[in-house]
């Protein structure tokens, strides 16, 4: 449901309530009640004292909260303070208030005298609702234990569940705020970006640097992104949605930004209950190419089509390992048609098999997030829209020259003529293989692989010159090869590396030049380029694309050019040869931006402790705050609280 129908209701909302007959009960004009914005002012003002918390009617993510903050304060102004009053308030106040409104017997009551033992105990149950409401369970506990430590009721205070409902529900509502229009608190969970930021790295988001983007699905928890933690289950409800929006910001994404952004693959995910964080990996799309894989293997059509190759290679006298010929050719009948392949492969994973062999283990089921909740990845932006990237030799070309490179990257090497020890390579050059596998900066053997820095390189080539380095190369393209022929196998790696596409070959350290989309930039659609739009018009335009013999059918027009309607970023790890970056999964709509990574608060080390050295560390040079958006992102959190919890 769109957003102007949750407004509408907060407009409606003093209506609804009769307000207007609430009002004179309060000694106020009744038309004032019905002055938008204007009587919230005053019912926040004459019940709680806090009338500027009017402003947060405005923001998504709170609204609904301030609107029900308003019906319960509202009625308790009359004494109604029981646990259904509480409720009704909260969910649904309409049938209160006009009890309220057509009583000449509930009048105004004074505010609560909290030494007289009756009032306590007529509003004890609506508070512990509050309380309940603002933190489940964890509310009441913190308050129980800070009772027994000795902060208990004093006589002529307000009770401790009052006390804690109130600071909580400021504390989440202001939480809210900040987290969806300031900044957001994100932690480095891979080592894709390393060695920039290393796993373990806390840092803050700046919503501020591009803008903050309005939340699409405003209803939700605010101490979480998008599920609850222990029990698995979404921090939001989707019955409000909004459309894409941004408010000003400092500027524009600039290249080589560090940028947070919302995962473009993640629409789908798989939620596995034997993984930690209750996902089978993010890349649904890619699990689907895996399962249909997986499929097609198993199949009696594939077991056919190798006997009828089979057959075909000995009546021509062909030479060789014919089964092991037949059984790779034999993918071809899955190259030239796999939909039905991925087709099955959806519903099996839809139906809580988990993908591969048959088991009597179940996942959780599908799980399918709007842009807003799907998971938060952090890369650096090397093209933004317009901008021509290629990749060559492992090197990124930006606009036909070589892009920046930084200190802290990590870049692949082959080292040979020389021969190393792992004590060497940890206490000497400081280069480290996690316990766990996540981080692994060398490989040692007749062929040494290294993953360094800059500086690391630099002192390796100092401490041994004879040493020959060579670009690692984990798998060669062959698209440059304008005679190559690509053989079966071939084909199918393809689909491992965007555009996932059987005939267009790109690897991680070779890719083919291609244009970053600009809004407004117009493409030409052919067999050719449609592969590196598909998931553009269909997926982040929500468009109907159809590929049929005759051509291309966008929302069932045929046509030869596609306008786009969103910019578009091309992001990458700044681990090189270890990150599941836009190589993998291709463009950022501009719609999943979250802000710019700007500074670490905290650092430890999953297997070496808290990194000192680290901890308020600007990211970088580009991503970092500037002196002016640091000391506004300072004052703005310093007026917001004054305001809120002070003035307001």
């Amino acid at each position: 449901m769109s957003f102007i129908y949750f407004y509408l209701l907060i407009l409606l909302n003093p209506i609804l309530g009769q307000w207007w007959k609430l009002f004179k009960k309060l000694g106020l004009n009744p038309a004032y009640a019905l002055i938008p914005v204007f009587n919230y002012f005053l019912v926040y003002k004459i019940t709680n004292k806090k009338p500027f918390w009017t402003i947060l009617l405005v923001f998504p993510g709170v609204h609904l909260v301030m609107m029900m903050v308003a019906n319960v304060s509202l009625v308790r102004r009359f004494g109604q303070f029981s646990w259904s009053d509480t409720l009704q308030g909260i969910f649904f106040p309409y049938l209160l208030t006009h009890k309220i409104a057509s009583s000449d017997k509930i009048e105004m009551v004074s505010d609560t005298n909290w030494n007289n033992a009756r009032e306590l105990e007529a509003r004890k149950w609506g508070d512990h609702i509050v309380l309940f409401m603002c933190l489940p369970v964890l509310g009441h506990a913190l308050q129980y234990v800070l009772s027994l430590v000795g902060k208990k009721d004093k006589v002529g205070k307000k009770t401790g569940v009052k006390e804690w409902g109130d600071s909580l529900l400021f504390a989440l509502v202001a939480a809210t705020v900040i987290r969806s229009y300031v900044f957001e608190p994100f932690q480095i969970p891979t080592g894709s970006m390393e060695k920039t930021m290393l796993v373990g790295d806390f840092l803050f988001v700046n919503k501020l640097a591009y803008g903050p983007k309005v939340p699409v699905t405003p209803l939700s928890y605010p101490l979480v992104h998008n599920n609850v933690p222990w029990v698995n289950i979404p921090s939001y409800l989707t019955i409000e949605k909004g459309t894409y929006f941004r408010l000003p910001g400092f500027g524009e994404i600039q290249p080589y930004d560090i940028v947070v952004f919302n995962y473009p693959s993640g629409d789908t995910a798989v939620y596995d209950p034997r993984i930690p964080d209750g996902l089978m990996g993010h890349d649904y799309h890619g699990i689907v190419n895996s399962e249909a894989q997986w499929q097609f293997k198993n199949s009696e059509e594939h077991a056919q089509q190798i006997d009828v190759l089979k057959k075909k290679y000995k009546a021509e006298g062909l030479a060789g390992n014919l089964d092991s010929m037949a059984e790779m050719n034999a993918w071809q009948l899955f190259i030239d048609n796999p939909e039905p392949w991925k087709a099955k492969a959806r519903t099996k994973l839809a139906s809580g098999e988990f993908p591969g062999d048959p088991s009597d283990e179940r996942h959780g089921g599908l799980i399918f997030r709007p842009v807003d909740k799907r998971e938060n990845y952090i890369k650096r932006c090397i093209g933004i829209p317009g901008d021509k990237i290629r990749i060559e030799n492992a090197t990124v070309y930006r606009n036909g020259k070589p892009a920046k490179t930084f200190d802290e990257m990590a870049f692949k090497w082959d080292v040979t003529n020389v021969q190393f020890t792992e004590q060497e390579m940890e206490e000497r050059f400081g280069l480290e293989n996690a316990p766990d596998g996540s981080r692994v900066d060398y490989q040692l053997g007749p062929v040494n692989v290294l993953n360094l820095s800059k500086s690391e390189e630099a002192e390796i080539r100092k401490a041994y010159p004879k040493a020959v380095f060579k670009v690692h190369i984990d798998q060669e393209a062959y698209f440059r090869d304008k005679n190559h022929v690509p053989t079966v196998i071939e084909k199918l790696e393809n689909i491992n590396i965007f555009p996932k596409d059987f005939n267009v070959n790109n690897t991680m350290t070779d890719f083919q030049e291609f244009t970053v989309p600009k809004k407004g930039a117009t493409v030409e659609l052919n067999a050719t380029t449609i592969p590196w739009y598909r998931r553009i018009i269909s997926a982040y335009e929500g468009h109907t694309l159809e590929e049929k013999t005759d051509g291309i059918y966008i929302d069932g027009k045929k046509t030869n050019s596609y306008t786009f309607e969103m910019n578009y970023y091309w992001m990458m790890g700044d681990n090189r040869y270890n990150s599941a970056d836009s190589r993998v999964w291709g463009f950022v709509p501009e719609d999943h931006i979250v802000g710019r990574a700007s500074l670490v608060w905290f650092s430890k080390s999953p297997y070496k402790g808290v990194r000192w050295e680290r901890i308020l560390k600007n990211v970088s040079q580009e991503g970092s705050f500037s002196i002016v958006e640091l000391i506004l992102f300072g004052l703005g959190i310093v007026l917001l609280f004054v305001i809120f919890k002070y003035w307001a």
